[in-house]
């Protein structure tokens, strides 16, 4: 709805989307003295004549990268319940990747994304604990690589990250320290909030490069994140109409905890269809902004989902979801536009991935991927562009999980644990072929064990591997909800632990990192009481009503988890 957009290129009406947290009103400052910043780098001497337009033929790149969508979540891709006019149009006017790849998860999707380069290779196939990377973890992505954005800005792009980041939340670690001139949005996932029932989690963030400009507090604040990624990017957009830039938006959407606009729940049966409605919605507010500026046939865009679906998503015809390797985990519904370069209407199965765009985006923009490191994505301008001949450049494609390989794809064949797939005949992975193939399955396994024996496990790295990003004495960026002090470690428990418990100390701290103490239900707990440490099995269930809530044993107190917190102690 027109009259509802809050483009931050245009006065005060940026208030519409503020309004919805009373935190997020430092963020309007914040915007207004980024958007004053912008005009005086692009024009220091506040001159009114027009900066002069790249004139190389350099396409400028806008890379959409939304959350946990399902491979049938879209209407170009099989959805009959989802209504997706926007992405509809950009399949028509460009090109279906039907055999597209990602990671089967949040931060290594993002990672291989950045870097061209399969997570387990630079560290970041699993967390410092976690398969993902939480708030205050000591891992992230090394500064040393050499991401997409490096690139494009060492070639003249102005750079742009808007929306969910996932790859580290340490300084080092942040967009403008991985090649982003500038970052809007959250640093890790939506769901690492204090309302998450699973974990004892901080407040979660909302950012301006390393600032806290806002927090996202309540259900209403996560309904405005696509709304705000997609408007930042359109500031941005437009700020940089007469130079080559690349703008990133990985969306938040439809990664749980789900909630969209008023206007897209009304008319939805379910949270799902209203934010991939609202994704479609955003879809359409870029082409909009680039055919206004007449980018259209200068920009390149892709659409793709990060991973798989989980509940309430589509992944038809796929099997498995999110998390596993399974096709329905890493194939990802992606479509490309580029006007008058890739053919309209176009579909291709050839085997591509999110690592290709590295040196996809580097041979476009006239330059190079770095020369002194293994990357493992491919230029694949040979299939957007419908050349005569092309194929997938993967001789083999390895599907890792958790810092391990469990299944390997060389043309039309998959071995999945030892099972042997034909995807072309069977893409839902119905089928075990491998009594009947046995030497296609031998040919797999040494693609397996050639791999493994580069790359290693997530307990062995290979010789292959890079290392992955480390930082000691790492803190969350805003503090857990009831906990005081900084590095201060709880005292001795006044009642003898459980003979089994864990022997190390427990920080009283709301900065700790989020580390395998602060989940709720983990096998060890700790009554912030009494200080009595046993297994969850010694700590009763609070009661009817009170979810996720424990009593000890010893001083049967409630434990304050922050969501109970008002009830608690």
């Amino acid at each position: 709805m027109k009259n509802e957009s809050t483009d931050f290129s245009k006065g005060l009406t940026r208030r519409k989307f503020l309004k919805y947290s009373a935190l997020f009103s430092a963020a309007a400052a914040s915007l207004a003295s980024w958007e004053a910043q912008q005009v005086l780098a692009t024009n220091p001497d506040n001159k009114t004549d027009k900066i002069k337009t790249d004139e190389s033929g350099r396409p400028n790149f806008i890379y959409i990268f939304v959350d946990d969508g399902g491979y049938a979540d879209i209407e170009p891709f099989g959805s009959k319940i989802n209504r997706t006019p926007n992405l509809n149009r950009m399949a028509a006017e460009g090109m279906k990747l039907t055999s597209h790849y990602s990671a089967p998860v949040c931060s290594p999707a993002r990672a291989q994304l950045m870097t061209g380069s399969y997570a387990q290779r630079i560290g970041l196939s699993y967390g410092s604990y976690a398969s993902v990377l939480r708030p205050g973890d000591r891992h992230g992505l090394n500064p040393q690589e050499e991401t997409l954005a490096k690139i494009l800005k060492k070639a003249g792009y102005a750079t742009g990250c808007f929306g969910k980041w996932h790859l580290g939340d340490q300084p080092q670690f942040l967009p403008t320290n991985q090649g982003f001139d500038d970052f809007w949005g959250i640093p890790y996932s939506n769901n690492q909030w204090p309302l998450e029932p699973n974990w004892d989690y901080p407040r979660l963030p909302f950012m301006h490069n390393d600032k806290v400009v806002g927090e996202v507090a309540t259900m209403q604040d996560q309904a405005q994140l696509c709304r705000l990624a997609v408007e930042t990017a359109i500031s941005f957009i437009k700020q940089n109409k007469h130079r080559p830039f690349f703008a990133y938006i990985p969306h938040v959407f439809t990664h749980t905890p789900c909630m969209a606009r008023p206007e897209f729940m009304a008319r939805a049966k379910d949270v799902t269809q209203a934010q991939v409605e609202e994704l479609d919605w955003a879809v359409g507010q870029i082409f909009e902004v680039l055919r206004e500026l007449n980018l259209d046939r200068k920009t390149v865009v892709f659409w793709v989902s990060d991973n798989g679906g989980e509940k309430g998503n589509n992944n038809d015809p796929l099997r498995g979801q999110k998390g596993s390797t399974w096709e329905g985990g890493t194939r990802v519904p992606a479509i490309a536009w580029w006007p008058a370069h890739i053919p309209a209407g176009s579909v291709s199965d050839e085997v591509t991935t999110t690592m290709d765009m590295l040196p996809t985006f580097a041979s476009l923009a006239g330059t190079q991927p770095p020369n002194d490191r293994v990357i493992d994505g491919h230029d694949i301008r040979s299939i957007l562009l419908c050349k005569s001949g092309a194929v997938s450049p993967y001789e083999a494609y390895f599907y890792y999980r958790d810092g391990e390989l469990e299944a390997v794809r060389c043309g039309d064949w998959k071995l999945r644990k030892g099972e042997l797939y034909n995807l072309a005949k069977d893409i839902g992975e119905t089928t075990n072929l491998a009594q009947s193939n046995p030497d296609m399955v031998k040919k797999l396994q040494a693609y397996m064990t050639k791999a493994v024996a580069e790359l290693g496990n997530r307990n062995n790295p290979g010789p292959g591997t890079r290392p992955v990003g480390k930082i000691e004495n790492a803190r969350t960026i805003l503090p857990r909800p009831g906990l005081k002090g900084d590095i201060v470690n709880m005292p001795s428990a006044p009642w003898p632990a459980h003979p089994d418990a864990p022997k190390r100390p427990v920080p009283d701290d709301a900065y700790a990192p989020t580390g395998p103490e602060f989940r709720v239900g983990n096998s060890w707990m700790i009554c912030p009481v009494c200080l009595y440490q046993g297994t969850s099995k010694d700590f009763k269930e609070a009661g009817p009503g009170v979810r996720a809530g424990f009593c000890c044993p010893v001083c049967t107190r409630l434990r304050p988890l922050p969501q109970f917190c008002n009830n608690a102690l």
